[in-house]
């Protein structure tokens, strides 16, 4: 499979990654051995990136990648997160926190439930408005000095924090929600890592499975999918959007490829530093992404999927009213 760097020290993945949190929550019942088939599978067609964190779960999904790598540690690049707090006695709980000595705590949890001496890439899920990103990213730096992380990143940073974090240590890459339904990281966030030099991690790329068309109706997530509860799949707002991905499915048609592959390759096509990472739990859906890599779009092509589908036309914000405010700080 193709090869992509993120950031300027050399951090080498596959092309696509695989997200693997659906896995172990939020988008309906799991099924861990498809899931473990599903992984097998991804090494086999040459994907080398997995993405995981500890809040997936929280900390099942993590020690579900740990036993599906274990013999082949040497094939995979992990990257994993901390920063999100959840309680075992409140399930809708979450805090954040990049304190340093949460930081520690995190990384040394994570090591053990993933059976690895080192992670490969390991990110700051959430900032931390009450500490310093200073300090947050000392501690992960600290983390490097002492081989448990080879890289780190930030997921869902605002551009100044970026370049604050920058600043202490290079960060390999910013993983952030991207996808032909979601572009207001072209606002300033891409820029500002490509001035540093720093790749990015596009989750999401197919607009939580809402650009796949697989999904028609609101009825279709299931009772404890967390999407019931994101705007953009509410109300008049589904709709709409549907209306939107009705007309990608039909160019996609047209190209021989689905609406899923299209949408892929629209984001692998915005750059080569950027490393989208579709998340799936079934191997016929990753062997359709996998597909993306094969089709070829035009800039006539492309001209006419932003016609189709322009920034901004997306109705409906991409997470809850409390869930915004986790993110751009």
């Amino acid at each position: 499979m193709e090869q992509r760097t993120l950031g300027k020290q050399g951090l080498a993945v596959s092309a696509l990654g695989l997200g693997c949190m659906g896995m172990s929550e939020f988008y309906g019942p799991g099924d861990e051995a498809e899931s473990i088939a599903t992984i097998d599978r991804a090494l086999e067609l040459g994907i080398t990136l997995l993405d995981t964190a500890d809040v997936y779960g929280p900390y099942t999904n993590e020690e579900l990648v740990g036993r599906t790598i274990r013999g082949r540690r040497d094939r995979v690049i992990i990257a994993t997160k901390f920063g999100i707090v959840r309680r075992a006695d409140d399930p809708a709980y979450r805090g954040v926190s990049g304190k340093p000595e949460y930081v520690r705590q995190s990384c040394e949890g994570s090591l053990k439930r993933l059976g690895i001496d080192t992670i490969d890439l390991y990110y700051l899920h959430r900032v931390d408005p009450d500490t310093p990103i200073e300090e947050t990213v000392g501690a992960m730096a600290r983390l490097i000095e002492e081989g448990k992380v080879r890289y780190i990143g930030l997921s869902e940073a605002a551009p100044a924090t970026v370049r604050r974090a920058h600043a202490v240590h290079p960060i390999a890459a910013v993983q952030n929600e991207y996808s032909l339904g979601t572009r207001e990281p072209e606002d300033a966030l891409l820029p500002t890592c490509r001035e540093l030099g720093i790749g990015i991690v596009a989750y999401s790329p197919l607009g939580r499975g809402f650009l796949t068309g697989a999904i028609r109706r609101f009825e279709d997530f299931a009772a404890d999918d967390f999407r019931r509860n994101v705007p953009r799949f509410q109300g008049a707002n589904f709709q709409k959007n549907l209306d939107l991905v009705e007309k990608i499915r039909e160019l996609a048609a047209a190209k021989g490829a689905t609406a899923s592959q299209l949408a892929l390759r629209w984001v692998l096509d915005q750059g080569q530093d950027i490393v989208p990472i579709p998340g799936t739990k079934r191997r016929q859906y990753l062997e359709e992404n996998v597909g993306a890599l094969d089709v070829n779009l035009t800039r006539e092509d492309h001209a006419a999927i932003d016609a189709l589908m322009p920034r901004g036309a997306v109705s409906g914000a991409r997470y809850s009213e409390a869930g915004m405010r986790a993110v751009g700080r």
